[in-house]
């Protein structure tokens, strides 16, 4: 942390004391897990510990979850290997994390799936652009930009009822909201740990029993024979730390955050004139994300930045590369407004004095950027 008030928690979460400290533990300890000597066999104890802790958070049984390098990995991995047998269609939501939305430049057949203004799938008009060919489908549980949630289990019966397979990008949602793989009816989730307080470099693919998914690298096959390499088990041991606290706090601190993200909006909807929330219901209570008519948003974050705030403008997977979101241009917003939104997201160290701080600065921010536009 650099002493700034950091708001950009759907970017990267700064790793918490417990994940910390059970990466300390495994860091000293030799042994690769796929060796089969005293000290390999240690390590894939604590690898497959790690396992079965994170799958009982993520309500799903420990043979179902493949270690990655983080939900990128983990998202290619679903949206290039797995489909309904003899059905080469992969149907994705409008506003999908690039990591997924990329896949309607990679293949020939890719059904996009519409949303309403307010960033939720439309799910009657998606339901008719899928059929025989449908293979996937693909929608993410929270939207990284917005914080919208996804009916993800409506998709999967509506999924099914086609023949297909459903797969939801839940990197937003997990540690922040009830995530249940069994109960969800998906077939295919993706995880990362540096978005709920655990290292960057890992993350996790469910992959629900009897699906079949194609490895897209090769290797030793070192996770249930879908990714290979070496698998940190370290790391694997900060993520389902991290998971632990995430997951055994989450009702309170859903509560604290709802609190916090209402009275972000709230706030800057009175005080700054032109504001537009793209952020609502159901949504995140970590994630708010703001339109302020007649800026360029790279300004706002600018004047932020230099008053000690840490923001975005939206996915920081595209940062250095800024262009209207194409999140918000797909829930119908013009190209100046998409250019206009900044993201506020928040965490376990988000606090009400923070917010009101914000709010304090942000209307004075947002007039000097106006006027330099």
């Amino acid at each position: 942390m650099t002493g700034s008030t950091y708001l950009d928690h759907a970017a990267s979460s700064p790793v918490l004391p417990e994940a910390a400290a059970a990466m300390a533990a495994e860091l000293g300890r030799p042994g690769n897990p796929s060796s089969l000597h005293a000290a390999g066999r240690a390590a894939r104890r604590a690898l497959e510990e790690a396992r079965e802790s994170l799958a009982a958070d993520l309500g799903a049984r420990p043979a179902e979850v493949v270690f990655t390098s983080g939900g990128t990995e983990a998202n290619n991995l679903a949206l290039l290997g797995a489909r309904a047998e003899g059905r080469g269609e992969v149907a994705v939501s409008a506003i999908e994390h690039p990591s997924v939305a990329a896949v309607r430049q990679r293949l020939a057949e890719v059904a996009v799936l519409p949303v309403h203004e307010t960033g939720h799938l439309d799910l009657d008009r998606a339901t008719g652009l899928l059929g025989r060919r449908t293979g996937l489908v693909s929608v993410m549980w929270v939207n990284n930009e917005t914080g919208a949630v996804q009916p993800v289990a409506a998709v999967a019966e509506r999924a099914h009822a086609v023949g297909a397979l459903a797969h939801s990008d839940a990197v937003q949602a997990f540690g922040r909201l009830p995530v249940g793989f069994a109960r969800s009816g998906l077939d295919l989730l993706s995880v990362s740990a540096h978005k709920l307080g655990g290292p960057v470099g890992i993350g996790a693919l469910v992959v629900r029993r009897g699906v079949t998914v194609v490895p897209t690298g090769f290797g030793g096959g070192q996770e249930a024979r879908l990714r290979s390499g070496t698998v940190p088990v370290a790391l694997a041991a900060g993520f389902a730390a991290a998971a632990r606290v995430a997951c055994g706090r989450l009702e309170a601190e859903a509560r604290r955050l709802s609190a916090l993200r209402d009275r972000l909006i709230a706030g800057a909807l009175a005080t700054i004139p032109d504001t537009r929330a793209n952020t609502a219901e159901p949504c995140s209570p970590a994630i708010v994300n703001l339109t302020f008519a007649g800026v360029r948003a790279d300004d706002v974050l600018l004047l932020l930045d230099a008053a000690g705030f840490d923001a975005s403008t939206g996915s920081a997977c595209t940062a250095g590369v800024h262009q209207p979101s194409e999140v918000l241009l797909a829930m119908g917003r013009t190209s100046h407004a998409a250019s206009a939104s900044l993201r506020f997201s928040f965490g376990p160290d988000t606090t009400t004095g923070a917010i009101d701080a914000l709010l304090g600065l942000l209307p004075g921010i947002v007039e000097r950027a106006r006027s330099a536009s």
